[in-house]
């Protein structure tokens, strides 16, 4: 997984749930994947310190590919590749 802000890949689509919490991020990512094709890249930004063990399994029950998985400041960024 890469952690440098400037090799950040493109997305195709984009989901904050920051504010949110547990299971509130994950039924929104089901939402949003069921409008996206295989390949495409979801960027998720979440605010909540349980998504960090949520979204790697969330990819890997599903076969859906994390890119990305970084913290910064009490803030969770996720890039996944949908499988």
């Amino acid at each position: 997984m890469v952690d440098s802000a400037d090799s950040l890949p493109a997305c195709d689509a984009q989901l904050d749930t920051t504010g949110l919490y547990c299971p509130e991020p994950i039924m929104l990512m089901h939402n949003k994947v069921r409008d996206m094709q295989p390949g495409e890249v979801l960027k998720v930004v979440a605010s909540d310190p349980a998504t960090t063990r949520d979204i790697p399994k969330f990819c890997s029950f599903l076969g859906h590919e994390l890119l990305i998985q970084q913290e910064e400041d009490g803030s969770y960024l996720y890039f996944i590749r949908l499988g």
